[in-house]
């Protein structure tokens, strides 16, 4: 490998993908030095982080509330320094953050912890006791954030060093992650009576694993994170696209990567369809469970085979309605339970969950709304939708599925009934075609006794070649991506022996 900043410098970085871990990729190499161009297979940046405009109306596909959205996080000053936010950007942090409609009665999860404690003893005083060790559970996770640590060996601008009391705090809150990873959801949650907290518990998950998401994601929220950017995923994509491009760097767009090229176990450069388009170093970010066809042969190495072995991939059915009507009386996130469940391949789902937007005016004209019902899956609900284009019903299905969602909306919801103007239905084959993904899975699910593991960013006789995205930190999601980014290249820099220049100041 070359040296930055001599006669040998190494000059030329390709990225293939341009979604959430190419573009922190791409920044964060071009901060440090490198020329850097992204290859991105689609039309637009951010991959499973988009949205779409049917009829005037924005429906959200990718983000539904974002972790290092508050300032004392240090995702927040991660975010800021990629441009995806900044003091301009205005943060909404709806309260409730959840509510669940139990036969007209409110059941919700507050931002205040002890306001929703008090709440909940309210509902159901019978649950009290479990109710409390439920809350100091969720106080255990609020000293949990994404950890953001540099790569032993690369040479930094500045190092960020945690005060040892806080790595003393943690430890209880990853007992309790562990603990709560091997209890499924419905074990967990037959310690409440009350059907509606339950079903409260149920709304933050479909996975048939404990109570880890609600857990953790209310110890975010409760800390002051978990808030929505105004306009949610394109002006964030938007920025960060803005940041790169201010920065130097270059994006292709439409321009899918055929296969990385490798001399003498050394990349080379990377092949678009015949041409081979020459780089020093190559940072793939595209899904890490569908990368064997950029290789010749396969990349080989113990932690792909055990990310093979050990990933299930989560899928998500988008019901996107655009309503003739203001739900703004409605709370962001909201469930209810249908009269009439709703089967989606091997799953028959009991309540819907919603993401009402009425708040943000970028989601629909003045005096309307957007919503998105989203049907959680798995690898089997992928598997049914393809047998189903197969057959040569799926728009039918998607028009079966629309409706029985909007009857239920009707019913649960009097201000939709006979304002529906425009529905869209997105599949895992949806996020399978634009993303160029594995089974159209944007999450990792946390499968019963599964290890919250990190992965490597190299393969052993690939020099020059870098791994990030969304499947490098299970679950998944936006942070997990740019944490893997940050790792990728400061791997460059340390075999490149390039300082990494990071956030801190």
């Amino acid at each position: 490998m070359m040296k930055m900043g001599g006669e040998s410098a190494m000059e030329k970085v390709i990225v293939i993908g341009g979604g959430i871990a190419g573009l922190s990729a791409g920044i964060y190499a071009k901060r440090c030095g490198f020329d850097v161009t992204i290859l991105e297979s689609h039309s637009m940046a951010g991959g499973y982080c988009t949205s779409w405009k049917r009829k005037g109306y924005l429906f959200e596909g990718g983000m539904h509330w974002l972790s290092g959205s508050g300032k004392n996080e240090d995702m927040n000053k991660l975010w800021r320094y990629l441009g995806a936010l900044n003091n301009n950007v205005s943060i909404e942090h709806p309260d409730p953050f959840m509510e669940y409609n139990h036969n007209g009665t409110p059941i919700r999860a507050y931002r205040d912890l002890e306001k929703m404690e008090d709440h909940l003893i309210e509902v159901s005083p019978n649950d009290k006791k479990a109710i409390k060790k439920l809350c100091k559970s969720i106080r255990q996770m609020q000293k949990l954030s994404m950890p953001v640590i540099d790569l032993g060996g690369v040479k930094v601008t500045k190092k960020k060093h945690p005060p040892i009391t806080q790595l003393f705090a943690v430890i209880p809150g990853l007992r309790l992650m562990s603990s709560l990873n091997k209890i499924s959801t419905e074990t967990y949650v037959e310690r409440f009576e009350h059907e509606g907290i339950r079903n409260l518990l149920r709304s933050f998950t479909s996975d048939e694993i404990g109570t880890l998401p609600f857990v953790f994601t209310m110890g975010a929220i409760t800390r002051g994170d978990g808030g929505f950017p105004e306009g949610g995923s394109l002006p964030f994509v938007g920025r960060m696209v803005r940041t790169f491009r201010g920065l130097g760097g270059k994006i292709i767009y439409n321009t899918r990567a055929s296969r990385v090229q490798i001399e003498d176990g050394e990349a080379v450069g990377v092949l678009v369809g015949e041409q081979l388009v020459p780089a020093d170093a190559v940072i793939v970010t595209a899904d890490t469970m569908a990368i064997d066809h950029l290789f010749l042969p396969p990349p080989e190495a113990k932690w792909l085979d055990y990310m093979k072995e050990h990933t299930e991939s989560t899928t998500c059915t988008f019901v996107s309605i655009g309503i003739e009507a203001d739900l703004s009386c409605y709370p962001k996130g909201y469930a209810f339970k249908l009269q009439n469940p709703i089967k989606l391949a091997d799953r028959v789902y009991e309540f819907l969950r919603i993401n009402n937007y009425a708040a943000d005016p970028s989601y629909a004209p003045a005096g309307k709304t957007s919503l998105t019902v989203i049907l959680d899956g798995d690898s089997n609900t992928y598997n049914y939708w393809k047998k189903v284009k197969a057959a040569g019903h799926y728009q039918a299905e998607k028009q079966r599925l629309a409706n029985e969602v909007i009857i239920g909306l009707a019913m649960h919801m009097p201000e939709t009934n006979g304002r529906f103007k425009v529905c869209d239905v997105a599949t895992p084959l949806t996020y399978d075609r634009y993303c160029a993904g594995w089974r159209g899975g944007w999450m990792t699910a946390m499968i019963e006794g599964a290890k919250m593991k990190s992965y490597p960013s190299v393969v052993k006789g690939l020099d020059g070649v870098y791994f990030a995205g969304h499947r490098m930190r299970p679950p998944g999601g936006l942070c997990p991506a740019v944490i893997s980014a940050r790792m990728a290249v400061q791997q460059l820099c340390k075999d490149t022996k390039t300082v990494f220049v990071t956030e801190w100041v």
